[in-house]
């Protein structure tokens, strides 16, 4: 007997109480059943720090004296077409680098805090991507596809492993007044049951939207979703169908477990004050992403499987996408990151659980080494254009080695010329630290086998621990 008949048999089988069974029976099942990985693992869950808008590379992990030198002076390299008409001279970057740590990585002065912790980083600056546009890029790097449409990284590591946590979904994405260009689908499930799309958590008093009890006796709530229960065992019975209403399902049964556990996530009154200090948190311009963070930090402790936090809004400034101002812009952007971001690390470490949680940190692609002069003259407003032929993301934690530099780009930073690491390769190796064989992680869909790594990927093994 197929399944659906066995699903119609249960629906329409004493009058339909089989198919209520068997619809709760799944929406717990999809919804937080833990599912067992490939082969061990070295991380439980991951947080994506993703710096929207492209981070320049020259100017935070990546210093090349050269650019410096030949400050104003025509590039004599040939350059491929960026995404605006920007000029062939050389932008010096406005910043300085100092090594840190035992591994004396490089980093330059936006990230005090954060250079603090390269010690337990792989900074890997030979990533390359496939679009050098916002939306398509977003996509792109979310979900190994630059076409809106397809799961999110977070929804198959949501898909691969299950929620490890009962009253949480196991997607969550954490943000503070920016949606990136491409908007929810960034974050969306694709063809996956949408129980594995990514919950959106707003900053304020109420950061999931229609999660409020509607109404103020419990027993009476409780009563409302029986009712539910009964109407939608109605529709099981008539139509002989539990996939298109076990999603629905799912998200209910969540949303009701998730009206005590949102409160109880974000109450901070038992964190310490030196805690909240560390993070930022009540400091201008560091309290919105410090509480991001701390919330990362206290999702992980839930089990909540995949985090992603977005670069916080700052006024005058569009996200970390300049091409104008860069020098002002990057300094804003890092200044409300860089200390809840070492807060963050240095956190999980001393609770013991950065050893079990990925942290990657990154944005869509990088930045050219030649100057955008976004008012036709050079002057102090300069800024840089798009580029994916060679930029800088680093990992932390969960299996990858700490203190080591991978990869390189050419004398400009233009294009990675070692050890080069596709986006493909990344969500390959995340998937690798999670237990997960990408080839093997597959959903059937348009008739054929689709996966986040489609065709490509490869473990990057030399970055594993």
């Amino acid at each position: 007997m197929s399944v659906k008949s066995r699903r119609e048999m249960l629906a329409t089988c004493a009058n339909g109480f089989g198919g209520l069974a068997l619809l709760h029976m799944l929406a717990r099942q999809s919804a937080a059943a833990e599912r067992k990985p490939h082969y061990p693992a070295k991380a439980k869950s991951v947080i994506f720090l993703f710096m929207d808008g492209g981070p320049s590379q020259m100017d935070t992990f990546d210093p090349k004296p050269r650019l410096t030198k030949e400050n104003g002076q025509k590039i004599p390299i040939k350059t491929p077409t960026t995404v605006f008409n920007i000029s062939d001279k050389v932008y010096g970057s406005p910043f300085t680098f100092k090594q840190y740590g035992q591994s004396g990585a490089w980093v330059s002065d936006l990230f005090p805090h954060t250079a603090e912790c390269v010690d337990d980083m792989t900074i890997i600056r030979s990533m390359v991507a496939d679009h050098s546009e916002h939306t398509a890029a977003n996509y792109f790097i979310h979900s190994g596809s630059g076409f809106q449409g397809r799961p999110s990284m977070g929804a198959w590591v949501n898909y691969g492993l299950g929620s490890a946590s009962e009253n949480l979904p196991g997607f969550i994405v954490l943000e503070s007044g920016l949606i990136p260009p491409g908007g929810m689908d960034c974050f969306g499930s694709g063809f996956l049951p949408a129980t594995y799309q990514g919950t959106l958590f707003r900053k304020g008093e109420h950061p999931v939207a229609d999660l409020q009890p509607l109404e103020s006796d419990p027993a009476l709530q409780q009563n409302k979703l029986g009712l539910l229960s009964k109407l939608n065992q109605g529709v099981v019975k008539r139509f002989g169908q539990v996939s298109e209403i076990d999603a629905t399902i799912a998200n209910y049964e969540m949303a009701f477990r998730m009206q005590s556990a949102v409160p109880d996530l974000l109450d901070f009154s038992k964190e310490s004050e030196a805690t909240k200090k560390m993070y930022g948190i009540g400091e201008k311009p560091t309290d919105e992403f410090g509480r991001e963070c701390l919330i990362a930090r206290r999702l992980v402790e839930r089990g909540v499987r995949f985090i992603e936090l977005l670069s916080p809004a700052r006024p005058g400034v569009d996200r970390w996408d300049q091409h104008g101002s860069l020098e002002s812009g990057h300094r804003i952007n890092a200044q409300s990151t860089d200390k809840p971001i070492a807060a963050l690390l240095k956190d999980l470490k001393a609770r013991g659980l950065l050893d079990s949680t990925l942290v990657i940190w990154g944005g869509e692609f990088g930045r050219t080494p030649c100057a955008q002069f976004p008012d036709g003259g050079y002057v102090t407003r300069i800024g840089r254009d798009h580029n994916p032929f060679g930029f800088t993301m680093w990992m932390a934690g969960g299996g990858v080695k700490g203190g080591l530099v991978y990869g390189a780009t050419d004398e400009y930073g233009y294009f990675a010329v070692e050890n080069k690491v596709h986006i493909h390769d990344l969500h390959a190796t995340m998937l690798h630290l999670l237990g997960m064989d990408h080839t093997k992680l597959t959903y059937y869909y348009g008739g054929r086998n689709m996966r986040l790594t489609d065709v490509h990927g490869n473990i990057v093994k030399d970055i594993l621990a």
